[in-house]
């Protein structure tokens, strides 16, 4: 073996064995820098004659390549092994919190709405959901809500910029256009819930501009006004977690149902804390009723064969109601302090046979 072959094979095994980006960077001092084996190697080549010169010349420079590309290799493996060392011994879970004591939790808003969504699943209703910047039509058209109606104006609806046409989008007042949407998209029977944001010019203790609601559709050619009583009966039973209730059905107006009610459940107070299920007071819940015939004409079906029922409630107030929450302002406010005491475990489902709540 010659000089240079036993050279190259030394400095393999050096570069082999370095165990640490540190370790490779010396053996490339050691061979590669001003004093390095290799460059020791060129400098004689001035010393040589011309013909020696042109066979040592380049092989000492293929040499030099060799072990530069040797070297390149060997870092790039210890940086790769490197990697994967630092993520073994880092590796954090991100599904749990970085410290127990700040723990985040679940919004009110959010666990009621699941309580919700696991009630009516339960009961055979799937989720529906639709835009929340509507068109007039699906808004008020749809839903057989006059052009002077109070709802329509400015001063209770937030309208977009006026289009050239005269027309103006709308920040949804309520989840009744995915009624329409449903109506539109799908063949009867329809058994749906439709919760999500809507949005409202009206701000106080009890009002937000942006809060949340849930709305129900049943259409088909034999359900009436029945159902309807036993289905909210069932929620709420469900809900508020009473094994009874007392439900009041008061006659009243909306568009787009004929006949409607208000829905009143029965409470009493004890220790100045609120009990729901029965007593001599009532509470307000949800409005509700038969869909009006021109909603169900406009979402493309024959009144003439097919009847159904629609209700609404916020499910903000619902969550007041449930939890005792005071103001509803609070809910958006961002306050951990408020979260923390109100919120629920982020690892909890709620279902009812395991308890909602």
């Amino acid at each position: 073996m010659s000089e240079l072959e036993t050279l190259e094979q030394d400095l393999i095994d050096s570069i082999a064995a370095a165990g640490s980006e540190t370790a490779l960077e010396a053996v490339r001092v050691l061979a590669l820098g001003k004093k390095g084996s290799v460059s020791g190697q060129l400098k004689k080549l001035g010393k040589m004659s011309p013909e020696e010169r042109q066979t040592a010349g380049p092989a000492l420079n293929n040499l030099k390549v060799r072990i530069a590309e040797a070297i390149e290799a060997r870092r790039d493996t210890l940086a790769e092994a490197a990697l994967e060392e630092r993520l073994r011994s880092e590796t954090v879970d991100v599904t749990l919190p970085a410290r127990p004591e700040q723990a985040g939790t679940i919004h009110p808003v959010t666990q009621v709405m699941e309580e919700v969504i696991a009630i009516f699943a339960d009961m055979g209703f799937s989720v529906a959901e639709g835009p929340h910047i509507e068109t007039d039509w699906y808004n008020f058209g749809a839903l057989n809500i006059p052009p002077e109606h109070p709802a329509r104006q400015d001063h209770d609806t937030f309208y977009l910029k006026e289009k050239p046409d005269g027309s103006r989008m709308v920040l949804r007042t309520h989840t009744s256009p995915v009624q329409i949407r449903t109506m539109e998209g799908q063949e009867p029977p329809i058994r749906i819930i439709a919760p999500g944001r809507t949005f409202r010019a009206d701000s106080d203790m009890t009002h937000t501009p942006m809060f949340h609601q849930v709305e129900a559709l049943v259409i088909d050619e034999t359900t009436h006004m029945g159902h309807l009583k036993g289905t909210l009966e069932a929620f709420c039973k469900a809900f508020f977690e009473v094994d009874d209730i007392k439900m009041r059905f008061r006659p009243s107006h909306f568009p787009f149902t004929e006949p409607s009610m208000e829905v009143d459940i029965g409470c009493s107070w004890e220790n100045g804390e609120l009990k729901i299920g029965q007593g001599d007071d009532w509470l307000e819940i949800l409005g509700s009723g038969m869909v009006h015939p021109n909603v169900i004409a406009a979402g493309g079906y024959d009144p003439e064969r097919y009847q159904g029922y629609a209700f609404g409630m916020g499910i903000d107030r619902i969550a007041m109601l449930k939890y005792g929450i005071p103001d509803l302002r609070a809910f958006f406010e961002a306050d951990l302090r408020w979260l923390r005491h109100y919120g629920f475990s982020a690892v909890s489902m709620p279902t009812l046979a395991e308890g909602l709540s």
